[in-house]
């Protein structure tokens, strides 16, 4: 009985990392492995994944496999009763603390130009968009046609994200309310929004085509709902875009005289009127 026991557990652990292997093996055949890249940084960005993934799939295989070899060759049953324990070797505490601590070492120095690229190295240009979050949407806001934000002529918009590809793009990225996480699974981007905070997102498109937009941090009870989508397109098909979004906001708002005398009329004359 303990002879089955032994092989049971000796099998289960064995089992454990072919499994996982397997699964990882067969994964993007099943499109559930990362989604697209379209985005200038995303190589490297999967580079440091995937070595990161080879690297603790590694000693995650070689552990198992020593647990699956203890187990099978060190069995109760094939004990003959000498049994020598050991307090414990310094050589080997030495060895195991020395070694994850030299491979997170170059693993932090390895990524530092990544990073670089993502966090700290922003382009010098004014914002593209201000993306505001909000339970529970994603509110845009473009510079009018005087290139400026937070002017009268801004074109506001939800959850309808367009950029052009092959060129920076520079996000203002806010929070009106809770901590959302603005995240572009296509872009290898995620940042939390912050109330109270104007945070710089940046990053180069390569791609044309349209990708969700999704928010990573639990807002609240919709968050499942807090979805967008943005588009990547050319220069030329974003500013047709662009002007067509100035014209329709400028059709539903009033005309100038209008808004002119609207704001002339006191709440006295307005009873007046009445």
């Amino acid at each position: 009985m303990k002879r089955l026991s032994a092989l049971f557990w000796s099998l289960l652990f064995l089992a454990v990392p072919v499994l996982g292997v397997a699964t990882f093996a067969v994964a993007p055949a099943y499109d559930i492995w990362l989604p697209k890249d379209v985005s200038e940084h995303g190589p490297a960005v999967d580079g440091l994944f995937y070595f990161i993934l080879w690297l603790t799939g590694a000693v995650f295989i070689a552990t198992e496999g020593v647990l699956f070899w203890f187990i099978w060759k060190y069995d109760e049953s094939k004990s003959n009763g000498g049994v020598k324990y050991v307090h414990g070797s310094h050589t080997l505490e030495v060895v195991w603390t020395i070694i994850p601590a030299a491979v997170l070492l170059f693993i932090s120095i390895y990524q530092m130009n990544t990073w670089a690229d993502v966090k700290m190295r922003r382009p010098d240009m004014a914002p593209t968009v201000e993306v505001i979050g909000r339970q529970f949407e994603w509110r845009l806001r473009y510079p009018g046609k005087d290139g400026m934000l937070g002017t009268p002529d801004d074109l506001h918009l939800v959850n309808d994200l367009h950029l052009p590809i092959d060129e920076d793009v520079l996000i203002q990225l806010k929070s009106m309310d809770v901590l959302h996480s603005f995240f572009l699974p296509n872009v290898r981007i995620k940042q939390d929004a912050v109330p109270g905070m104007k945070i710089p997102v940046w990053f180069k498109a390569r791609e044309e085509g349209v990708f969700d937009i999704v928010c990573a941090e639990l807002c609240g009870w919709g968050h499942y709902k807090m979805k967008g989508r943005v588009t990547f397109e050319t220069r030329e098909s974003f500013d047709r875009w662009l002007e067509q979004k100035y014209a329709e906001q400028e059709a539903t708002q009033p005309a100038d005289s209008e808004s002119a005398a609207v704001a002339k009329l006191s709440p006295a004359s307005l009873l007046a009127r009445r």
